[in-house]
């Protein structure tokens, strides 16, 4: 009983002994700078696996800027997988640029998934964003003046985030979205593409008066066109389409037409055909009639010699007339 009592009084000595060790460090380090952590709560930490450098490290860090915040509070955004550290970088940034900014408000600009060290950093120091995006593929916003000249324009946003509208705010893409449309309308409202190019600064200044921040989680400072070409003539060859498509209609409709014709002219051959077919059944007739007048004695050799001699006198003036016999099919 004795050595067994002894050997757990060694073992507790030996954990002290490793906990000592591997958190005599940290709590001597926070003790010199002001902001000391207990034993237990280093001991605590550990146990509900909170990394206790992050946390001492960054609590010493708000205590030298003079920002009060509880290792429960950071022990809390830690656990909730949010990033501590920027965080507590964020608040003395923002302390340093009289921004602002608390604890609470940083922490849910984090767990939203934004940055908000680099907020704070385009608050003081604004940011320049290119529309269109160039990664994207495409490097100029194009629009169509009223008369039908196209015109390519590239422009550079300034913006700052606003810390007050980055949770829920709107992006950089629907910046870029907004100031594209923006271009093209006032491209789209001019008369001439000469005026485009005359006064750019005039699609700025109306891009500008829009309002195309609200609801994003910037504040737009300027907006200023880098480029502005001339592109091709669109009216043009909008024009030239049109008037292919007409052409094609309208050899469509011929083509329709000659079809047409030529069916009828089918048609009508069929009933040529089918009239001198008649005819031919008529002529066949003739022979049987007057042989039948013959038997009935209504019709009398002379007679038939006569018609006859009438028929050869007749067919001699036509062609001595340049008349066309007529063909039996």
């Amino acid at each position: 009983m004795y050595y067994f009592v002894i050997g757990v009084l060694g073992l507790i000595l030996l954990i002290f002994v490793v906990l000592g060790l591997k958190f005599f460090g940290l709590w001597f380090r926070a003790m010199l700078s002001g902001a000391p952590v207990s034993w237990g709560r280093l001991i605590g930490m550990w146990l509900r696996r909170v990394n206790p450098a992050v946390i001492v490290d960054s609590r010493i860090m708000l205590v030298k800027a003079g920002i009060p915040v509880e290792s429960d509070t950071l022990e809390t955004h830690y656990l909730a997988r949010g990033n501590v550290y920027r965080v507590c970088m964020a608040l003395v940034a923002a302390g340093k640029a009289n921004i602002p900014l608390n604890f609470q408000r940083a922490s849910a600009i984090d767990l939203a998934g934004r940055d908000v060290l680099e907020a704070v950093k385009t608050s003081v120091n604004p940011k320049v964003i290119d529309c269109p995006d160039p990664s994207k593929g495409k490097t100029t916003v194009d629009a169509v003046a009223k008369d039908g000249i196209q015109v390519k324009a590239k422009a550079r946003v300034t913006v700052r985030a606003n810390i007050e509208r980055l949770v829920g705010g709107a992006t950089e893409e629907t910046i870029i979205a907004r100031v594209g449309e923006g271009i093209v309308t006032t491209i789209g409202s001019a008369e001439t593409y000469k005026t485009v190019l005359e006064n750019p600064d005039g699609i700025s200044k109306r891009v500008l008066e829009k309002g195309l921040d609200a609801g994003t989680a910037f504040e737009i400072l300027s907006i200023d066109i880098a480029d502005v070409d001339v592109g091709e003539n669109v009216g043009a060859k909008l024009q030239a389409d049109q008037a292919e498509a007409d052409k094609r209609r309208f050899q469509a409709e011929a083509e329709k037409r000659r079809a047409a014709a030529e069916a009828r002219e089918q048609e009508m051959s069929a009933l040529v055909r089918e009239n001198r077919a008649a005819v031919v059944l008529a002529e066949a007739e003739i022979p049987k009639a007057m042989a039948e007048a013959f038997r009935s004695g209504n019709l009398g050799i002379m007679d038939y010699y006569r018609m006859r001699n009438i028929q050869a006198d007749t067919d001699m003036r036509k062609g001595i007339g340049g008349e066309e016999k007529p063909t039996k099919d």
